[in-house]
């Protein structure tokens, strides 16, 4: 039996849909290009992101420095790529732990049903109402300021949105012919899985990603703000930013490019989710 959510979730219709979106288009462009550059940065940097120089302390943009250097002499480009791939690889492993617990709770509670799926998400619920920002913050300072314990901090409540999306299109499917008829030809639960709920909630798992990440990006930014994240010598976005905010007045070029390059980021990643949900939603495949 055909699965005409599959069928629309794959056709060529969707990506054609998603190139006529320039804004998505052209976002998808700028976080490739601003990816590949951070993560090759310790090629093509032009110094040492933790080289010290007093002699060229809170220097202006030059041509030696094109972004300037900050109070220890570093050159700020340099650090701002650094702090880049800092950034974006907390945002992609955090966004990668939510997604397996979200799409893990969200499908094991649309399975089990009944009065256990009703507690399961009243937990979500009760969990939603919490300051999550004071939980991440909490659990820096309980077990420490490592990147381990930062991704699986954010990570770790940054899936209840994707808990819930999940368990209802689950709960959808779960009622469809298809999955029926494949529950009647004596298929495994793992295999129904494997075979029709994550295809077809494929297009709904890459939307929630591209809308997760800057999420987790601004929480990890907002938590290195407060001193609570990355330590130094190793820089984010959200350090830097705290950094230039102190002495904005004297040197307003450590805040601005931090700031114009994370609000980009941040912009883009919203720009290509609402290209994805606009191209691969089930629902406007359809119309």
């Amino acid at each position: 039996m055909s699965d005409p959510i599959v069928e629309s979730l794959g056709s060529e219709s969707g990506w054609q849909r998603f190139l006529k979106d320039r804004a998505a288009v052209w976002s998808a462009c700028f976080l490739l290009s601003i990816s590949a550059v951070c993560f090759l940065s310790p090629m093509i940097a032009p110094y040492p992101y933790m080289e010290q120089n007093l002699a060229h302390s809170a220097m202006a943009p030059s041509s030696a420095h094109w972004l300037g250097t900050d109070l220890l002499g570093r050159d700020v480009l340099s650090r701002l790529l650094q702090g880049g791939m800092i950034s974006l690889f907390v945002g992609f492993i955090a966004t990668a732990v939510a997604l397996v617990v979200g799409i893990c709770y969200g499908v094991l509670a649309a399975e089990v049903g009944g009065r256990a799926e009703d507690a399961m998400m009243r937990f979500v619920d009760i969990v939603s109402t919490l300051p999550l920002t004071l939980i991440v913050i909490l659990c820096t300072v309980v077990f420490g300021q490592n990147m381990p314990m930062i991704f699986l901090a954010v990570g770790g409540v940054s899936w209840l949105t994707m808990a819930r999306i999940i368990r209802n299109q689950t709960r959808e499917m779960k009622a469809s012919q298809f999955v029926q008829a494949a529950e009647s030809l004596g298929q495994s639960r793992w295999g129904i899985f494997r075979r029709h709920y994550l295809p077809n909630l494929a297009g709904t798992i890459a939307v929630c990603a591209t809308l997760t990440v800057p999420g987790v990006m601004l929480l990890e930014a907002f938590v290195s703000f407060l001193g609570l994240g990355v330590k130094a010598p190793m820089t984010s976005w959200g350090l830097m930013i705290k950094e230039g905010a102190d002495i904005m007045e004297e040197c307003p070029w450590l805040l601005i490019s931090p700031s114009i390059v994370f609000a980009l980021t941040l912009l883009s990643l919203n720009f290509l989710g609402d290209g994805l949900r606009d191209a691969f939603d089930p629902r406007s495949s359809r119309k």
